[in-house]
This record gives structure tokens, C-alpha cells and sequence, in this order.
């Protein structure tokens, strides 16, 4: 017997050795992973939203003073009550999908809770750029409208302001506001392309393996 010949028994008498996965099986494997991805979803949704919370009591105190003064208060107010009702709801479904994905008993249910989770999760990060932005350039427009006012404010809390003429001070704070904004942007989207970017590459495989098993 030549030496391929020996390789081929073998490999034969080695592959009866393995395991063999069932439909069941594989099912069952991509269930518990892919429960566990929503889950991790549903607690960095949590930790964002305390970031968040966390992050508002370091706000300085000055650029308070300077949205109260210029009658930004009760707005910001109403804007963050409408912003945490809305991550709640976010935060509900997350929670929802996960609870969903455990107690799936098909390959078709899951691939369904896969989907939705999916959905979730592009509408979440949609609407957190978007309200981003949209904030960044609403408060700026106010800020423009009241911006004689919004000198004064700046140059009483803060020094450097007192050295730039009246003329130049709207050049300068709304180019550096622009710079900030969309640096601050710019950070908010890799955060979510790199996390719930990875989690949702790790879901369509599984989905993706879950349609060969269908099929």
C-alpha cells in the first residue's frame, strides 16, 4: 500500500471519529451566541446613556451661565427630557430583542429577532447622529441671532474673549464651534462604526450561517 493510499484510510478512519453536528445543534450554538451579542447591545446602550449623565456634571459652570443667560435653559431642558425619553425607549427595545432572541424556537424566529435587533440598532445610531447634528447646528443659529448678547456673556466668563474685537468675535467663536462640533460628531460615529459595528458583523454571520441551515 503506497503512502497516499495509508493517508486516505487514515483520514477516513479520523473523520468518523468527529462529532457531527445536527441542524439542532448548530441552532442552538448560533442562538447562544447571537443572544449573547444583543445583550452586550443592551448593556453598552445602558453604559452610553450613564456616560452621558455622568459627563453633564462636568459641565462648567460658565458655559451654564452663558446658556442661561442668553435664554437657552428651559430649551436644553425640554430637549434633554424629549432625548432621555427616546434612549429609554432605545434602551426598551434592546432589552425587548434580547429577551425575544432567548426564547426563540426556530431557525425562522431567530433569523427574525436577528433582524429586528439589526433594525433596532441602525434607527439608534441614526437618530443619535442625527440629533446631534441637528442640536449643534440649532443652538449655533441661536447663538447667531444673539450674538451681541452672547459677546458679552463670553467676554464676562471668559478672559481670552476680551482681547478679540467686537467685529472679529463672530468669525472666531463659530469656526471654533464648527471645528468642536464636528470633532465631537466625528468621535460619536467611530464609536458606534467600531462597537455595534463589530457586534453587528458577528450577528450577519450568524445570520448568514442560519440561512444555510433554512435553506
Amino acid at each position: 500500500m503506497d503512502n497516499l493510499e495509508l493517508l486516505k484510510k487514515q483520514w477516513q478512519s479520523r473523520e468518523q471519529e468527529l462529532p457531527r453536528l445536527s441542524y439542532k445543534d448548530i441552532h442552538q450554538m448560533l442562538l447562544k451566541k447571537s443572544s449573547s451579542i444583543v445583550k452586550w447591545i443592551f448593556l453598552i446602550s445602558i453604559g452610553e446613556l450613564l456616560f452621558w449623565t455622568i459627563l453633564a456634571f462636568f459641565v462648567p459652570e460658565s458655559s451654564k451661565e452663558i446658556n442661561n443667560g442668553i435664554g437657552l435653559k428651559t430649551t436644553f431642558l425640554v430637549i434633554n427630557i424629549i432625548h432621555y425619553c427616546i434612549f429609554a425607549v432605545f434602551i426598551y427595545l434592546f432589552y425587548k430583542n434580547y429577551r425575544g432572541i432567548k426564547i426563540t424556537d426556530t431557525i425562522k424566529d431567530l433569523m427574525k429577532s436577528i433582524l429586528d435587533t439589526r433594525k433596532t440598532v441602525k434607527y439608534f445610531v441614526v437618530y443619535n447622529v442625527a440629533a446631534s447634528v441637528l442640536l449643534l447646528i440649532g443652538v449655533n443659529l441661536f447663538y447667531y441671532t444673539k450674538k451681541e448678547q452672547l459677546y458679552q456673556l463670553m467676554v464676562e466668563n471668559y478672559e481670552g474673549y476680551a482681547s478679540i474685537p467686537p467685529d472679529s468675535f463672530t468669525s472666531v467663536f463659530f469656526v471654533s464651534q464648527l471645528i468642536i462640533g464636528a470633532i465631537f460628531i466625528g468621535l460619536i460615529i467611530l464609536f458606534y462604526r467600531i462597537v455595534y459595528g463589530i457586534l453587528m458583523k458577528r450577528l450577519s454571520r450568524n445570520y448568514n450561517e442560519l440561512e444555510k441551515i433554512e435553506v
